[in-house]
């Protein structure tokens, strides 16, 4: 009988086998790229809970514990004001239904995140999938705006939306402005050439439908995520990449005339917020007046989960129209509830009170200050050198810049939107995931220096084999 060994896998299967585990949240903004059916759960959020069950089922059967002390208490901190809130509610019904999805965006998929993804190169894998996401949706938002088939805007139907549609005008944006985030951080980062060149393509390829959303919130916020990056890469880069994307913006609006009436038009509106809004700023700012007298009320635990549509027109300003126009992109005209004050801290101070806000914002201050001081720490570092005790992982094995620019500007972006939206809609599954990506980076330290370890053993039994 033979006792020959088995042969050992090839380097290409490996690596195949390494990605496993974070295919199931690749899967995720792969789903979102489908046709949105508004109304109930979408398949992306049914393979999100999915997604938790694979957690808890590879948790059980590797016996090892699913998150370190800190991302416990700093990704269990949302919980306190959450369970308050819920319990609060005008209806147990409401309760639920809020309390599991606030769960599901800020708690779970992103402790998901922090499990499945063990290292760089699962890290990157996910980042190219939101790229690959704004990608396509932007190449439907300009065959919309291409073709006049987008959502209606200023009376003609030019709004790029993508796949979800005019009922979600922010879906489009935001997938867009987080793959360009994505592509950026990665763009100027210490990854593969190859890597950085398609990166630096695709943030130039995604401006177009970027400003073809008309959100101006969603430029702002890319706008001030993009401009930290660069900064964080040195001024000589700031300043190369700056004029590039000044002529790019020259060629694009006055070579092409891309736009250019209706793109300066939302422009200049962003300037007269304050002197001259249109309806949609009015709206907004009597929304967020009705959220602070909703506060003012229940100060520290909020009118309940899913409270804000109920309380909303007993603190609203007369100035509060009676909902948005929705029309364009497959869906007749019809008028949307204003059901939120798209301001995400104002949301949860009406319907959570200063607790909820605290916790929730405790939560991302933690995710921000870790991201940040790891991101800081990463910049100075050259692969190979060697650190001191305790700062990092061992020489040649440092988590690389790209990185730490991508997790840490989703957080930012987030953060930045979050004055101008609020959660809601298929795209706020991006929201989990861009928070999860910031959670490793901000908190994995250990995981991923022990998933470094993990994945040298293949190579040294290969090594000790053929020896």
């Amino acid at each position: 009988m033979s006792l020959a060994p088995a042969p050992l896998p090839s380097p290409l299967a490996r690596r195949a086998a390494r990605l496993v585990p974070v295919l199931p949240l690749v899967a995720l903004p792969t789903l979102l790229a489908l046709p949105v059916t508004h109304g109930g759960a979408g398949p992306a959020d049914v393979v999100s809970g999915l997604v938790v069950v694979y957690c808890v089922i590879r948790l059980l059967r590797e016996r090892r514990r699913p998150l370190s002390p800190a991302a416990a208490v700093v990704l269990g901190l949302p919980v306190v004001g959450l369970a308050l809130a819920a319990m609060g509610a005008s209806s147990p019904e409401a309760g639920l239904t809020g309390l599991g999805r606030y769960l599901q965006v800020f708690v779970l998929v992103p402790a998901a995140v922090l499990i499945l993804v063990r290292d760089r190169t699962d890290f990157r894998v996910l980042a190219w999938s939101f790229v690959g996401l704004a990608l396509w949706q932007g190449a439907v938002g300009v065959h919309q705006y291409a073709t006049g088939t987008g959502a209606s805007y200023q009376g003609e139907d030019v709004r790029a939306v993508g796949t979800f549609g005019a009922h979600d005008v922010m879906g489009m944006a935001t997938a867009v402005s987080l793959g360009l985030v994505c592509a950026a951080g990665i763009a100027l980062g210490r990854a593969a050439v190859w890597q950085r060149v398609t990166a630096t393509g695709c943030a130039v390829v995604l401006l177009l439908p970027l400003a073809l959303s008309f959100s101006r919130g969603a430029w702002i916020a890319t706008a001030l995520t993009c401009a930290v990056q660069l900064v964080l890469t040195g001024p000589r880069r700031t300043l190369k990449v700056a004029l590039a994307a000044a002529a790019a913006g020259v060629v694009l609006t006055g070579g092409f005339g891309i736009g250019t009436a209706q793109l300066q038009e939302r422009v200049d509106s962003i300037a007269r917020v304050g002197d001259a809004p249109d309806q949609s700023v009015v709206d907004r700012y009597a929304l967020w007046a009705s959220a602070g007298g909703m506060w003012r009320e229940q100060p520290l635990t909020g009118v309940g989960l899913k409270g804000f549509p109920e309380y909303r027109d007993g603190h609203a300003a007369l100035a509060l129209s009676s909902g948005s126009d929705i029309e364009g992109a497959g869906t007749e005209y019809r008028k949307q509830a204003l059901l939120s004050p798209h301001n995400m801290y104002l949301l949860v101070l009406s319907e959570q009170g200063l607790i909820g806000l605290l916790s929730l914002a405790g939560c991302w201050l933690a995710l921000l200050v870790g991201g940040g001081r790891r991101l800081l720490r990463a910049r100075g570092r050259v692969p190979g050198r060697g650190h001191g005790p305790g700062d990092g992982p061992e020489p040649g094995r440092e988590p690389v810049l790209d990185c730490g620019l991508v997790a840490c500007g989703l957080l930012l972006w987030l953060l930045t939107d979050f004055v101008y939206g609020d959660i809601g809609g298929p795209s706020t599954l991006l929201v989990a995931l861009g928070l999860g990506l910031a959670a490793w980076w901000a908190l994995a330290g250990g995981e991923y220096r022990d998933a470094v370890a993990r994945s040298t053993v293949p190579e040294r039994v290969e090594e000790a084999a053929a020896r």
